[in-house]
């Protein structure tokens, strides 16, 4: 398993857009989102940094994150959520997959890597 201090954004910068660095807390477990990329704001259609992920509207491209957050922590494994596209309405929502990673630091995993794919 990576170590958070190891990771390097600038290192991905074609996919810089779509990656997010989610920081774990415990008791109650809690992920709050440390760095979001540009193209998934903009989806989600607001800024995230610095809130929780139960703070905000679940909606695309974050539907079930806490539950796969919950996973990769319980598993201490990456997990993998695929979104199908759905009507809602007059809205319809665009399919994607996101792939979350653990990362450790302090002695457990403290913070979360994520990344989405669209289509």
């Amino acid at each position: 398993m990576p170590f958070w201090d190891d990771v390097s954004l600038a290192a991905l910068p074609n996919l810089s857009g779509r990656l997010m660095l989610i920081d774990v807390f415990d008791k109650p477990l809690r992920f709050r989102f440390g760095i979001v990329g540009k193209e998934l704001q903009a989806r989600y259609r607001a800024d995230v940094v610095g809130k929780f992920s139960d703070e905000i509207e679940i909606r695309h491209p974050f539907q079930y994150l806490n539950s796969q957050g919950l996973a990769t922590i319980e598993s201490r494994e990456p997990t993998y959520y695929r979104h199908e596209v759905a009507k809602h309405g007059s809205t319809r929502a665009e399919r994607y997959s996101r792939l979350i990673l653990p990362m450790w630091g302090d002695g457990h995993i403290g913070m979360l890597l994520g990344a989405v794919a669209w289509g």
